[in-house]
C-alpha cells in the first residue's frame, strides 16, 4: 500500500540469519515498491532504537543467540511495539499462539506463497499507519487542550460531565454569562462546534 502523502515512506525491517532468505525477501518486497532494511541477528537490530519510519518487522522465529519471540519481548520492554510478521519452518500451535497474544500480526509457516507474505506485510503496515494516525490525533488534541486557561479547563470538565451552564456557574461561583463566555472561548480554541464534539475531544485527552 502507498504511504500517506507528506509522510516518510514506511520501512520494513527484515530479520533472518540466512543471507539467501534475506536477499530473496528484500527482492520481493522491493519489487512491489516497499522500502527495506536488512538485519542478520536480533542483537544487531537491538543495538539502537528502531528507525522512526519502521512500519513492520518481518522476521524468522528460530535464530542463533536470540529467537524472534525473545526479540519481541525485548522490544516490548523498551516500549517499542512494531507490527510483527513471523516466519518459521518449525512452527507449532503453542508458539504461534504466544506470538499472536504478544501482538504479532501473522505467523507464516515456511514454505509460504509470496502473496501470503505480501498480504501479511500490508496488514502490518496498515496497523502501523492506524497507530501513527491515532498517536498524531492524540498529540493534536493534547496540544489544543493545553492552550486553554485553567478556568476554561474547569468549565470544560464540568460541561462534559453533563452539567448545564447554570450548574457550572454554581459549582465555580461564577455568573452564568461568564460561564457562557468561557465555554464559547474554549470551544473556539478547540475547534469544536457542538457539545458532542467537545465530549469526544475530552474522552481523547482523558478528561
Amino acid at each position: 500500500m502507498p504511504a500517506a502523502k507528506d509522510a516518510e515512506p514506511q520501512l520494513i525491517l527484515v530479520l533472518d540469519d540466512d543471507a539467501r532468505i534475506r536477499r530473496a525477501l528484500d527482492s520481493l518486497l522491493r519489487s512491489v515498491g516497499h522500502r527495506t532494511a536488512l538485519y542478520e541477528s536480533a542483537l544487531e537490530l537491538l543495538e539502537a532504537p528502531l528507525p522512526p519510519a519502521a512500519g513492520c518487522l518481518l522476521m524468522d522465529v528460530r535464530m542463533p543467540r536470540m529467537s524472534g519471540l525473545e526479540l519481541q519481548a525485548r522490544l516490548a520492554e523498551r516500549g517499542e511495539h512494531p507490527p510483527i510478521v513471523f516466519m518459521t519452518g518449525y512452527g507449532d500451535v503453542p508458539m504461534s499462539v504466544k506470538a499472536m497474544k504478544a501482538g504479532a500480526v501473522d505467523f507464516l509457516i515456511k514454505p509460504f506463497r509470496d502473496q501470503d507474505l505480501l498480504d501479511a506485510v500490508d496488514l502490518a503496515l496498515g496497523r502501523d499507519r492506524d497507530r501513527r494516525q491515532a498517536s498524531a490525533a492524540l498529540a493534536s488534541a493534547r496540544a489544543l487542550y493545553a492552550s486553554l486557561t485553567p478556568r476554561e479547563a474547569q468549565v470544560m470538565a464540568l460541561v462534559t460531565s453533563g452539567l448545564m451552564n447554570k450548574q457550572v456557574a454554581g459549582e465555580l461561583g461564577l455568573s452564568e454569562i461568564t460561564v457562557k463566555l468561557h465555554r464559547s472561548s474554549l470551544m473556539r480554541k478547540l475547534g469544536t462546534r457542538s457539545l458532542a464534539d467537545l465530549v469526544r475531544l475530552a474522552q481523547v485527552v482523558g478528561i
